[in-house]
């Protein structure tokens, strides 16, 4: 999970702590992407971290005596909170010295990853769905192997803001992959299916990130590695089930707010009256 970046568009609250740390209703936005993983199989987490950010690993962290103060005066259910929060997986950090890119950022994780299939989660998208996206894509993994990476349809007006897919329709929201193109002007794109921040890869991803120069921005891109790769292991991406909402942007977290808390029985009929008026 690529956690490094300064959340300057959500300054000044970003200013003391890290914008993953910023709540969605009741929960750091960083909680529901761990949440993902762990609902796809994951037991270890990975974050690509500055040093400045050790906020998000005390969250995922045990905390005994806050466990003890909440059960002595009678709140077990927020004590079993707290406790499941440290006890969700076990999660680490890897720092990464510069701000180089998305790909540099997933290669400061070889060592911790080894020879594991991994997923790739980027906590600003918050995707609300029935089958988490991590889990749609490591079944369809599981079957092709290689890379697969999360693509939705965008606006015309929108596809030079993604990497974006070229490539054939094999199954039901599933596409063999043929190329991939980082940021296309909207009359050189192959499609408006763009990529967003969910991938499952194989370990060898990392040698041709490895050798991938500085494209796009002057960043070491992870869809220029993953063209690269193109002719070595296949690639396949899903259409996947959910909403996304943008939680890098202001407007994309207040509606992720008020969906998540749209799905919350305990707030959804008092908000639908606030809304309302």
């Amino acid at each position: 999970m690529p956690v490094a970046g300064l959340g300057t568009r959500f300054l000044p609250a970003t200013k003391a702590q890290p914008k993953e740390m910023l709540t969605v209703v009741d929960r750091p936005l960083i909680q529901y992407a761990v949440e993902e993983a762990v609902a796809a199989g994951s037991d270890e987490v990975i974050l690509v971290s500055a040093p400045t950010k050790t906020s998000i690993l005390e969250h995922f962290s045990p905390d005994t005596g806050l466990e003890e103060t909440l059960a002595a005066a009678g709140k077990e259910e927020l004590r079993d909170i707290v406790r499941a929060v440290g006890e969700m997986a076990n999660v680490h950090a890897v720092m990464q010295g510069e701000p180089l890119g998305v790909g540099h950022a997933i290669l400061q994780a070889r060592e911790a990853v080894g020879d594991e299939v991994f997923g790739v989660v980027f906590p600003d998208d918050l995707i609300l769905g029935d089958v988490p996206v991590l889990e749609q894509l490591r079944r369809v993994h599981a079957e092709h192997g290689g890379m697969v990476i999360a693509v939705e349809q965008v606006p015309e007006d929108q596809v030079d803001r993604y990497g974006v897919i070229d490539g054939e329709a094999i199954a039901d929201r599933v596409h063999r992959v043929d190329r991939l193109v980082e940021k296309p002007p909207l009359d050189e794109a192959p499609s408006a299916l763009a990529i967003v921040g969910r991938y499952v890869f194989a370990p060898e991803i990392f040698d041709w990130i490895d050798r991938t120069p500085a494209g796009v921005g002057g960043e070491i891109q992870i869809t220029d590695a993953m063209q690269a790769a193109l002719g070595s292991m296949p690639c396949h991406a899903v259409i996947f089930e959910g909403e996304r909402y943008d939680c890098g942007s202001r407007l994309g977290f207040v509606e992720a707010t008020i969906a998540v808390a749209r799905r919350d029985p305990s707030l959804a009929a008092r908000l639908a009256e606030f809304l309302a008026d």
